[in-house]
């Protein structure tokens, strides 16, 4: 239980639904009194409050779980390292990974739970087509402006038998009615938006103090992708991301008056490169470290076939070709500041395949 809205309605449901349900909060930082607070993320002080309060009015017990040792080493540290190598991560996947479906579900198997319950939009279902049947499937929720199975796309058959997805058939409005028939007080709480661990919000900052003197370089230049001229100097390398247009503080515009795009980190030689946004097209991705949902593939080819690589973005049609641990993506139209270290998830109609990391991108399929 997070201290959202979501949370505290999944477990009203598995309550009402006949399971014997425990919530439980995730204290997750090493430091708690360094949570700002007002922070819209989702492992502040007053999200615990909320957590405890939402537990009381649903009549069950209540636990705070410290996992901010290995939260801190799976997640934190991945963040600050993928950064530095000019790379760009994605915490909240990696935690469902590392923490809420590996952590969590060890410690919950151990004490007897049989499930993880979260407020994830997504839904389960089973594939008796495959190897073995019965195989769990994870899918996308009802709702496409909450759908959350991008996150999830790291889940493995084992993580997925022993979690639970009560709010993937609902909307977001009717979870906030529910929560207020409930009499929860956090129907109208607003969802979290930052990076938990990063309260307010200042990414570079967070970077600069973290990595002290383990950054790769202070400061570097920002040269032009066509003539290679320096355009301007930057305080890190790891302060930007593939794609990133605002906060170039470049010395003067294009000669065409178009914006720049960063085009590429070189971590090494501290170079940041920038050109036009057509420099960014990408048909072709390599990735690797796959998380399949079920049966791993060889290839994923048809109509249905598609591959989302953010969060918040749509899947574009593609084919995907997979070597043992190598995967590889030729995208049918192009995508747009994809970026080494974000996740390439794959999905074949509404059911989420699986899930690899991606490493290299080419402009050509």
């Amino acid at each position: 239980m997070s201290g959202g809205v979501d949370s505290a309605v999944a477990a009203a449901r598995a309550a009402e639904a006949g399971h014997d349900v425990t919530g439980v909060h995730l204290a997750l930082s090493r430091q708690p009194q360094s949570h700002r607070t007002g922070a819209r993320g989702c492992c502040t002080v007053e999200d615990a409050g909320d957590a405890r309060r939402a537990a009381d009015v649903l009549g069950i017990p209540f636990y705070v779980w410290d996992l901010s040792e290995r939260f801190h080493a799976d997640v934190v540290e991945d963040f600050a390292a993928s950064y530095a190598a000019g790379r760009t991560p994605n915490p909240c996947l990696r935690c469902n990974e590392k923490i809420k479906f590996a952590a969590v579900l060890e410690r919950a198997l151990a004490l007897g739970f049989d499930a993880v319950v979260t407020g994830h939009y997504a839904r389960l279902g089973t594939a008796d087509d495959e190897p073995g049947g019965g195989t769990v499937t994870l899918h996308r929720a009802v709702d496409p402006g909450k759908d959350q199975s991008y996150v999830l796309g790291v889940l493995e058959q084992h993580q997925l038998r022993h979690a639970l997805f009560p709010l993937g058939g609902s909307s977001k409005t009717d979870v906030r009615a529910e929560a207020a028939r409930r009499g929860l007080l956090v129907a109208d709480k607003p969802d979290s938006h930052d990076v938990c661990f990063i309260a307010d919000g200042d990414t570079a900052g967070w970077l600069r103090d973290t990595l002290g003197d383990d950054a790769p370089h202070d400061a570097g230049d920002i040269v032009d992708d066509a003539t290679g001229e320096v355009l301007g100097r930057h305080e890190g390398s790891w302060g930007y991301t593939i794609g990133q247009r605002r906060g170039l503080r470049l010395g003067r515009p294009a000669p065409d008056g178009k914006p720049r795009f960063v085009l590429d980190i070189e971590p090494v030689s501290g170079t940041v490169t920038v050109g036009p946004r057509e420099r960014l097209a990408v048909r072709r991705i390599e990735a690797g470290q796959p998380r399949w949902c079920g049966t791993p593939p060889r290839l994923l080819a048809g109509p249905g076939v598609a591959v989302q690589l953010r969060a918040h973005g749509e899947a574009i049609p593609a084919t995907v070709h997979v070597d043992g641990d190598v995967v590889v993506v030729e995208l049918a139209e192009p995508a747009y500041g994809v970026a080494p270290g974000q996740a390439a998830v794959v999905y074949d109609g509404d059911r989420v395949v699986g899930s690899a990391t991606i490493e290299s991108t080419r402009a050509e399929p």
